[in-house]
């Protein structure tokens, strides 16, 4: 894909700044390839059945339809032909899927979707801050009550992590809340996320007043990322999640080497780019 200077700024792409600056230009900037990963391809999966699933009639939302969904919408993501060196073989998938069957399934054990009739899925948020700053993220599901109180979900494929990294998990769900705050004027009740992969949950509710704390860090990121894009200065940060990265041939971390940066560069602190030194004219 050809290299984009990003003007948005999205929960995943903030993480991958906040994870290693250099990761989120590979990402963001030169939108590198990468080879996708059971996990990711699994969580797309699930989370494309719970979307169908409440597409239904509530009375049609049962487990057995919703493991009956499974298998088409496997076929639908598999047609771009991405996925086709993701398994060693049909025994490998079968053990995929079935691990797939598992979440659902637990999506189930932790709530009735019969009960719920959700304002959205798949919600699309995006709004301008004061300063210009532009975000955008999808929620998985956005519930709002006949009081008008409103929850934010979002499933996740794996497991809860430890308390100590709470902040880190909710950094996503805070996004989306400054998100809706500030495109409809209503601070939402509770974030939840959902951890399919042992069944638990973790609960927030946020304050108007925690919602302009973070919305000032928001901004403050931004800002430095808006920096790093400019001047093309992206700092590698080495930590245990390298093992997982796509790029370490590509990382000095690693002995690599980045690409040439792809965009016209500024000098810190100056709002022009940096212009090319004028060409010397050969005498006539």
């Amino acid at each position: 894909m050809p290299a984009t200077r990003p003007t948005q700024l999205s929960p995943s792409r903030a993480g991958d700044f906040k994870q290693c600056p250099l990761l989120y230009r590979f990402r963001a900037v030169d939108r590198l390839p990468e080879p996708p990963s059971k996990a990711q391809v699994q969580g797309t999966l699930v989370h494309s059945v719970l979307e169908r699933l409440y597409e239904l009639d509530a009375g049609r939302r049962t487990p057995r339809q919703a493991l009956a969904m499974i298998e088409p919408e496997w076929a639908k993501l598999q047609t771009s032909g991405e996925y086709a060196e993701l398994f060693e073989g049909l025994e490998d998938e079968s053990a995929w899927l079935r691990n797939v069957r598992r979440l659902v399934e637990t999506y189930f054990a932790m709530e009735d979707p019969q009960r719920l009739q959700p304002h959205r899925t798949e919600c699309l948020v995006t709004t301008t801050l004061d300063d210009g700053t532009s975000l955008k993220g999808f929620i998985d599901r956005a519930d709002v009550n006949p009081e008008g109180l409103v929850r934010l979900v979002d499933y996740k494929t794996g497991k809860r992590p430890p308390d100590r990294f709470a902040d880190k998990a909710l950094f996503q769900m805070k996004f989306y809340a400054l998100a809706w705050w500030r495109t409809r004027g209503t601070v939402p009740t509770l974030l939840r996320l959902m951890y399919l992969g042992d069944g638990q949950m973790l609960d927030y509710s946020p304050t108007q007043r925690e919602l302009e704390g973070f919305e000032k860090t928001v901004k403050a990121l931004w800002a430095v990322m808006r920096e790093a894009i400019a001047t093309g200065d992206f700092r590698p940060q080495k930590s245990k999640l390298c093992g997982w990265c796509a790029h370490q041939a590509l990382c000095p971390e690693f002995g690599g080497e980045p690409p040439a940066y792809p965009l016209p560069t500024v000098l810190p602190g100056l709002a022009m780019p940096v212009a090319e030194p004028p060409q010397e004219t050969p005498p006539t």
